[in-house]
């Protein structure tokens, strides 16, 4: 039996450049690593099977579509393993289709814990290059900490970070698709005349003042340079989110915005009491489900339990 834990990701700055002939967008997405986090465990079994607890359960498929299912498979297809077998089980804290890339941390974990259950020391490149094959957000999960992803996010740079940063999650009931998320923000774009292609909208850079908040370490200048170019569009989609944003800015978080597609929204927090307060005062608010005080950055999908050879 082997556990993994992996965290879930809030994108500081999310850049969408227009959309390509191939239908996705190209990105300046950072990345960053939260406490909030699942655990999958892997135990020896006959095929491929999952089980689910936690909170949205009942959301998280079960089948061979599950992402950490087709990262078992995918890692014992490049390892020529003609009949793996790993019975995976997923503890869920991250908020299912909720902006925090909670199934493609899952994939990262099993990749990680089905290589130490199968004792293959795959190295991290190889299984850098199959996490991207597994979707966009896959490869920041293994890495964890703060990371520029270009391309459609799946090319990762790690960036310089100092400190700890305080963060509040608002979780909604219900999800968002990510691709009704961004018809939507091509939609808006259309609308306002600016266009939505490549030839409309320039190719997205990381922001440098955001860049020089992290690597100083400072909360109010990261307040000031968080950026989602999504968030009008998750906010079209689900008006309310607009009240949750209220809700955690009057409750005195230094920033708001929407987490990546949404519907989770995130919120910059001083310090640990300020994320404890804005944390409580939202759970009350009516706006959301529920509300987490969290952290990080923090490492990506790890061992922590494993048998002692």
């Amino acid at each position: 039996m082997v556990t993994v834990r992996v965290p879930a990701k809030v994108n500081v700055q999310l850049g969408v450049g227009g959309v390509r002939p191939d239908g996705y967008h190209d990105l300046a997405n950072v990345f960053f690593a939260v406490a909030l986090g699942d655990e999958v465990t892997a135990t020896a079994a006959d095929g491929v099977t999952l089980t689910c607890t936690g909170p949205d359960a009942d959301a998280v498929p079960l089948d061979g579509t599950n992402l950490a299912a087709r990262a078992a498979r995918l890692l014992a297809a490049h390892h020529g393993l003609a009949d793996p077998g790993v019975h995976l089980h997923i503890a869920k804290a991250i908020p299912v289709a909720g902006g925090m890339a909670g199934g493609s941390a899952d994939g990262a974990a099993a990749l990680v814990a089905c290589d130490a259950l199968w004792g293959l020391d795959t190295p991290l490149e190889t299984l850098l290059e199959l996490a991207a094959e597994l979707g966009s957000d896959v490869p920041f999960a293994l890495l964890g900490g703060v990371a520029l992803g270009r391309g459609r996010g799946e090319i990762l740079e790690a960036l310089p970070v100092s400190g700890t940063f305080h963060w509040v999650f608002a979780v909604a009931d219900g999800g968002l698709s990510t691709p009704a998320v961004f018809r939507e923000c091509d939609r808006i774009r259309e609308e306002s005349g600016t266009g939505a292609t490549i030839d409309d909208v320039p190719t997205p850079d990381a922001d440098p003042a955001l860049l020089a908040a992290l690597a100083d370490g400072d909360p109010v200048a990261l307040a000031d340079a968080l950026s989602n170019d999504l968030q009008a569009a998750a906010v079209s989609l689900r008006p309310s989110l607009a009240d949750t944003l209220h809700a955690g800015t009057e409750a005195g978080a230094l920033a708001a915005l929407v987490s990546g597609s949404g519907p989770t929204c995130a919120f910059l927090a001083k310090d640990a009491d300020a994320a404890a307060h804005i944390a409580a005062t939202l759970r009350t608010s009516g706006t959301c489900r529920t509300a987490h005080a969290t952290y990080g950055p923090v490492p990506g999908a790890r061992v922590v339990s494993a048998p002692t050879p």
